[in-house]
């Protein structure tokens, strides 16, 4: 327990510290056309707009989820994280749309590029899933919907409708999401995760792959944006 503990002190820490840095001054982008049209438009709008946030336009999302995929072959717990994922980044994002947490994206967009990289360097040192793993999604979560935040208040939301289509967008992100699971679990899990050679051959080198274009965005996003 008390490595569980120190282990998700520091994400703790960090998420206090960004609730803590607040503005009575920020508000979301107004989205006004969205504002008068019927309901179903504005749900069917952002529903789009979480699914295409992951594919095709969300790469360091895909890496991510992808590399929740690589330490288990059960459909049901990568399910289970990528769940865990979305509740968490749903917390934040509405938090942040509402301008009670606020994240600036020069601390958010290292910290979403590190966990593509702890996710990474997890799958090559464990031979398996461990309980903690889903802990640590969740916290993930939590920061990733801060960087969720920043893309969708370019766009904004209507006052009128703003939980409606703050759902609406995390169902099209988790059903981004559950398309990519599908895509590595028909592709890769299951043809391939019972074979001999499986975790030489294609986590290892799949989880190398993912961590060096982590760890590049990792220092381009602390040194050069």
């Amino acid at each position: 327990m008390k490595q569980k503990n120190s282990t998700l002190l520091p994400f703790l820490l960090l998420l206090f510290f960004l609730i803590g840095n607040t503005s009575s001054v920020f508000a979301h982008t107004i989205n006004y056309a969205l504002e008068k049209a019927p309901i179903q438009n504005a749900i069917l709008y952002y529903l789009k707009l979480g699914f295409t946030h992951i594919i095709p336009k969300g790469f360091d999302h895909i890496l991510f989820v992808i590399g929740l995929c690589l330490l288990s072959n059960k459909i049901k717990v990568i399910l289970w994280q990528a769940t865990a994922f979305t509740v968490a980044h749903s917390i934040t994002l509405a938090l942040s749309m509402k301008s009670i947490i606020i994240a600036p994206s020069a601390v958010v967009e290292p910290i979403i590029s590190l966990s593509i990289l702890f996710v990474a360097v997890e799958n090559m040192l464990l031979t398996e899933l461990k309980p903690w793993r889903i802990i640590l999604v969740f916290m993930f979560g939590l920061i990733h919907g801060m960087g969720f935040a920043s893309s969708l208040n370019e766009i904004g939301l209507p006052r009128n409708k703003f939980l409606t289509s703050i759902l609406s967008f995390n169902v099209g992100v988790e059903l981004g999401q559950i398309s990519i699971i599908l895509a590595v679990f028909l592709l890769i899990l299951f043809p391939l995760s019972k074979k001999q050679h499986y975790r030489k051959w294609i986590v290892i080198p799949l989880s190398i792959l993912i961590g060096s274009i982590a760890f590049y965005w990792t220092v381009q996003r602390v040194f050069f944006i």
